[in-house]
């Protein structure tokens, strides 16, 4: 699966993490920085990631920050994305299942490197229910256009 990453420098290390471990399972990996504990905003690096989903350029995202709120709120400005905040696997699984996010945003400072493994496992592992769920899906995506 084509996977990209973006994190802030709170959630640098552990994208990192996922993406070697990514890797490792075969899967193509697209980093989009941030590459070290510098600071920067977060709303840069949800952006980008949310750009690079939204254009079809990898199937799922993955977003990162201190504690994956602010990087989620950037990533769903884009009007192709449904990024979700998650902190276990049944979260995961929701946001797939449920409403077909295609990236989800973890918190570095909340969850470590095994718990986020098995969000991202979860998350990629899980397809999307449709049928009544696919209603609503829709009916989030008519809303955003016709508020254009």
């Amino acid at each position: 699966m084509r996977i990209a990453l973006a994190a802030d420098h709170a959630g640098y290390l552990l994208k990192d993490e996922l993406a070697a471990w990514l890797r490792e399972q075969d899967h193509e990996v697209t980093d989009l920085g941030t590459n070290g504990p510098g600071s920067v905003d977060y709303p840069e690096y949800g952006a980008k990631l949310g750009s690079f989903v939204g254009l079809g350029k990898a199937e799922r995202g993955i977003a990162v920050c201190g504690s994956g709120i602010g990087i989620s709120i950037a990533v769903n400005r884009n009007l192709e994305c449904r990024c979700a905040r998650v902190d276990d696997p049944l979260s995961a699984t929701l946001a797939r299942e449920h409403n077909d996010a295609n990236v989800i945003a973890l918190g570095a400072r909340l969850i470590g490197p095994d718990m986020a493994k098995a969000c991202v496992k979860a998350f990629l592992d899980t397809d999307f229910a449709g049928g009544r769920h696919g209603r609503r899906v829709d009916q989030l995506s008519r809303e955003l256009q016709d508020s254009d």
